[in-house]
């Protein structure tokens, strides 16, 4: 079942979405392949604690967080990956590993790869292992305001794998 403040947000904006129930699977690849969307267009959340409060990171359902380029991309180096302990009672509504990508929801920052702002849709567990939500891009960018850096161990191509993400030089250079 969708998380109840999910849901809420969602239809008090407006909000186009497609909820799709699935088998219970528990890794966010196993999610992907039950519902049908390729891992690099599959969001996947991860909860960090960053300078003692914790955040959201919010990446491709195949690919990992490199902790060093995410610590870069914040300037700090007081990170870490947080302990179920740490944020199981943050998300009442939602089973625990399942939570949406919505920070905001549950007063923390969100940070997301690039890669997945790149896609025109993004597709995510919503509060529960069985089942999903997917919506424009547009609609999860305007709602949730993430911040947007580039912290996975690979970049990301047409086919979900290895094409850099574009620098600020190489825009400039194909104007």
């Amino acid at each position: 079942m969708i998380a109840k403040k999910l849901k809420d947000f969602l239809d008090s904006y407006g909000v186009k979405y497609v909820a799709v129930q699935h088998s219970p699977a528990f890794s966010a690849q196993e999610v992907a392949a039950s519902v049908h969307v390729p891992g690099h267009e599959m969001a996947k959340t991860v909860i960090v604690n960053v300078k003692g409060e914790l955040a959201m990171a919010v990446l491709p359902a195949n690919f990992h967080i490199d902790f060093h380029r995410l610590m870069d991309a914040l300037r700090t180096s007081d990170m870490y990956l947080a302990t179920e302990e740490e944020f199981q009672n943050r998300f009442p509504d939602c089973e625990l590993g399942a939570m949406p990508p919505f920070g905001n929801l549950y007063g923390m920052k969100t940070y997301v790869a690039v890669a997945l702002s790149e896609d025109e849709k993004i597709t995510f567990e919503a509060g529960s292992h069985s089942e999903v939500i997917t919506l424009d891009w547009a609609d999860f960018e305007r709602l949730v305001s993430p911040t947007i850096v580039s912290f996975t161990d690979r970049p990301r191509t047409e086919d979900g794998e290895g094409k850099k993400p574009k620098t600020a030089e190489a825009a400039s250079s194909e104007e």
